[in-house]
C-alpha cells in the first residue's frame, strides 16, 4: 500500500457529483414547450413524441396517432431535440 502524505490527500480532487440537477430542468423544459423529440432505445429503436411526464426512473412520451409509452430511464440510449414544437 502506497503512503499519501496529508497534503497529498488536501491536493486530491473530489468526485464529480452523481447527480447535477440538470437532467430535471432539461426534461422541464422539454415538456413545457412540448418539443418534439427522438428517444433511441438501447435496442436501437427510435420513437418520437414529447415528454409529457418525468419522473427519477422513467419518461412519458405522448405521440400522434400512436399510443403513449412510458420509458424506463435505463433503457433510453439518448434523447434528441427534432427542432419543432407541437404534437408529434
Amino acid at each position: 500500500m502506497s503512503y499519501r502524505s496529508p497534503l497529498t490527500l488536501k491536493r486530491m480532487k473530489s468526485p464529480p457529483p452523481d447527480e447535477t440537477g440538470r437532467e430535471s430542468s432539461y426534461l422541464k423544459n422539454l415538456g413545457d414547450r412540448k418539443t418534439i423529440v427522438t428517444v433511441r432505445l438501447l435496442g436501437g429503436e427510435a420513437v418520437r413524441g414529447w415528454v409529457e411526464y418525468y419522473d427519477q426512473n422513467m419518461i412519458r412520451l405522448t405521440r400522434e396517432n400512436a399510443a403513449n409509452l412510458f420509458i424506463y430511464k435505463h433503457d433510453i440510449l439518448y434523447i434528441a431535440e427534432d427542432g419543432g414544437r407541437g404534437r408529434a
